[in-house]
């Protein structure tokens, strides 16, 4: 089938030729297309085996303003069209909306009639318009502004009035329009075939009554396959029916007692909704399972995680239930709970879910399916939430290799996956590999969303990191702030995504010099996922970290180390103590204790940051690097040079092959190995890196540094007998 189709044809028709719709649509579903054309190239594809499935729906929504968004999915999935022509057809507001609808995707061309009763253009004729049975939208083409013209349109029709087309002749004429061949040729393999079938018959019944035994079972399953086909069928349409009758209800706001004046806001409806679908539909468990699981994935994107979490769960139950464990509907609803428990950050369960998702939709849908990336994708977040960076990397690799196959050129999905193994790349340090990736990424997204989506605004901020992880902040900048200003626009005023935007533009102030307008935006960001999260959360305890930050570059080195500590302790909580987040603080308040004298303490610090980091991240990763740093430190510190210079050699060896030769991490390294070089009486060699080191380190978020570094200098033209030289820098 051309193009991304799940359904042959969609059937639009009036209820009142329900009987004809029910013919067609069996006709169509059980029709088998001749071998000899099965293959040949088509203006619409290579002809395909069988001519299905085919989408029609149970009824007229008649409670219904518009068709609703399954309907709509439907028709946008549909190869073709295929209208049932009739006066009430003609007349029908909703047929016509139907074809509007699938005249405004481009595929006009795709249209064909079946005519059952009355007569073509009609309406035009004084006393004769009630007999018309082609709907306004079939009699005229659709302009380019998506509305019809004044220009009459030629619908492509096979007519079983009487005294016209046979009903098989019919079948045929719309079978051959759309598969795109010849109706004689079709017609002739018809014949043939029957003639095939007839002689296949007939030598069949020379080998008795086991042969007609087996023929006769053979079309007794035929016919119950073909009743579970039909049962499914319209069970989906009437999911779908009261679905869409449900959602028109919620919206409805007739109450002004309860809408004041129109001021009800859509978490309001929201609410009132989810309470609903508990009274209601109690004997419909897969449609009450189908809006508890759509609305939980509302919730899920307003970042209201404890009602998500909620309604999921009893979608779960409730699909588990009627449809039994094996059922892709029972996987899409253990995908969307391991997603927003991973946001909640209950990672052991979410991944649980997931992986139980995985291996539901890897049975039912098929290796290389659309499902299996959206899984792969969702668990890969979870492994690298918990810091699992190298356990993420296949499955997200599995998802592009999917979505490769699956889309050719810009897609969503395809943009998603690239993005994911930038950000992998990024995480384990890999930044050559990372950048590429994350501008097309962008790139992509740009080309797919235009100026202002979610997906959009993500692809912006995490280029944006990977660029201050590199410290060209310059290249990240403006990329935060379109990101913050974009994320702001299309979620409000309080999101855990704005949130993070907000972080993220601390971070840059923080590095320009900012402090105070750093402080801001820091407490401003920790205050909303209080707010959002509850007092206790992995984001949270990253607010800590960065307002700890903020304070220390300040001289507020109490208050830091304090804010420090419970970050720490909540991220041991919520993570794990193997978490690369919690080596992070951990070295970080290392770093600050070797500067307050609490030597001990430090030093048990830094070792466990180095545990976990190399555990999790190698051996080779610039984490590990820093944490070496802080360890140097710590060593020239306690005034044990040796250590020092050994353990900042090790820092700047691993620092130099992943960063770039001017990043403030490595001159950090460089600046302890110079000093530790100075404190042995090294002075020639430890004054070019110390010099070499002041100039990077300027650009370092902790601020301190540089001036850490010049005393550093001066420290060692005093002992060299230069005091000319350390006045220089001192004064500095």
């Amino acid at each position: 089938m051309e193009g991304p189709f799940k359904y042959r044809a969609f059937i639009s028709y009036s209820h009142a030729d329900e009987k004809w719709c029910r013919w067609l649509h069996k006709s169509l579903e059980t029709y088998r297309v001749p071998k000899r054309l099965v293959g040949q190239e088509t203006p619409f594809g290579p002809v395909p085996q069988r001519f299905a499935p085919v989408f029609r729906d149970r009824e007229e929504l008649a409670t219904s303003t518009s068709l609703g968004d399954t309907l709509t999915r439907a028709l946008e999935q549909s190869a073709f069209q295929i209208v049932i022509c009739s006066p009430k057809a003609a007349q029908s507001h909703w047929v016509n909306e139907e074809i509007l609808t699938y005249k405004r995707f481009g595929r006009e061309h795709r249209i064909f009639c079946l005519i059952v009763d009355g007569e073509p253009n009609m309406a035009s004729v004084p006393g004769r318009e009630q007999e018309e049975c082609f709907p306004p939208a079939l009699r005229f083409r659709m302009g380019p502004d998506g509305q019809l013209t004044s220009e009459p349109s030629e619908p492509i029709a096979a007519d079983v009035r009487p005294g016209k087309d046979p009903r098989n002749d019919a079948k045929l004429k719309l079978i051959a329009g759309m598969l795109g061949v010849g109706l004689d040729d079709l017609k002739q393999r018809e014949i043939q075939r029957r003639n095939r079938r007839l002689a296949i018959l007939a030598t069949a019944s020379l080998a008795g009554m086991a042969f007609t035994t087996f023929l006769a079972a053979a079309a007794w399953l035929a016919r119950n396959e073909a009743q579970r086909e039909r049962a499914r069928a319209e069970a989906e349409a009437e999911t779908a029916r009261q679905t869409t009758r449900f959602m028109v209800d919620l919206f409805k706001v007739s109450d002004p007692g309860e809408a004041l004046g129109n001021s009800i806001t859509a978490r309001e409806i929201l609410d009132k909704g989810a309470a609903r679908i508990e009274r209601e539909l109690t004997d419909q468990p897969t449609v009450q399972a189908t809006l508890m699981d759509t609305m939980g994935t509302v919730y899920t994107s307003l970042g209201l995680y404890d009602q998500a979490i909620t309604l999921i769960r009893g979608a779960l139950d409730k699909r588990s239930n009627a449809l039994g464990p094996e059922h892709d509907e029972v996987a899409q609803s253990l995908n969307h709970l391991g997603e927003v428990l991973a946001l909640d950050a209950d990672y052991a369960e979410a991944e649980k879910k997931l992986r139980e998702a995985l291996e539901i939709r890897r049975r039912t849908t098929g290796p290389g399916s659309t499902e299996v990336a959206i899984t792969l994708t969702a668990l890969a977040d979870v492994l690298s939430r918990k810091g699992e960076y190298d356990a993420a990397e296949p499955l997200i690799s599995e998802a592009l290799s999917i979505r490769q196959s699956l889309h050719k050129g810009a897609h969503p999905d395809l943009a998603e996956s690239i993005e994911d193994l930038g950000l992998n790349f990024a995480d384990r340090g890999k930044f050559e590999q990372a950048l590429p990736l994350l501008q097309e990424a962008l790139t992509m997204r740009r080309q797919l969303h235009g100026e202002a989506h979610p997906a959009l605004a993500q692809a912006i901020n995490n280029l944006a990191w990977a660029y201050s992880e590199l410290g060209q902040l310059d290249e990240a900048e403006p990329l935060y702030r379109e990101a913050l200003t974009m994320k702001r626009k299309l979620l409000g005023e309080a999101h855990p995504e704005l949130a993070a935007a907000l972080r993220n533009l601390a971070f840059i102030l923080q590095s320009r010099g900012d402090a105070a307008g750093a402080e801001r935006a820091y407490r401003g960001a920790l205050a909303m996922n209080r707010k959002l999260l509850g007092e206790s959360h992995p984001d949270i305890a990253t607010n800590m970290s960065d307002l700890a930050f903020v304070l220390h570059a300040q001289g507020k080195t109490a208050q830091a180390i304090a804010l420090m500590r419970g970050a720490l302790t909540m991220m041991r909580a919520e993570l794990g103590p193997s978490h690369p987040s919690v080596a992070g603080a951990a070295s970080s308040l290392a770093f600050w204790l070797t500067d307050a004298g609490d030597f001990a303490d430090a030093e048990r610090l830094v070792d466990e940051s180095l545990a976990i980091r190399r555990a999790a991240l190698g051996d080779t990763h610039p984490q590990v690097g820093s944490t070496l740093m802080v360890k140097a430190n710590l060593r020239l510190a306690e005034r044990r040079p040796e250590e020092a210079l050994r353990l900042a050699q090790e820092s700047r060896a691993i620092l130099a092959a992943g960063l770039p030769p001017d990043h403030w991490l490595l001159a950090a390294a460089t600046n302890v190995e110079g000093a530790a070089l100075s404190r042995l009486g090294r002075y020639a060699e430890a004054e070019p890196l110390l010099l070499d080191s002041l100039g990077p380190l300027e650009s370092a978020p902790i601020t301190d540094l540089p001036k850490r570094g010049r005393a550093r200098l001066a420290e060692l033209y005093r002992a060299w007998g230069k005091p000319e030289l350390a006045g220089k820098y001192l004064n500095k």
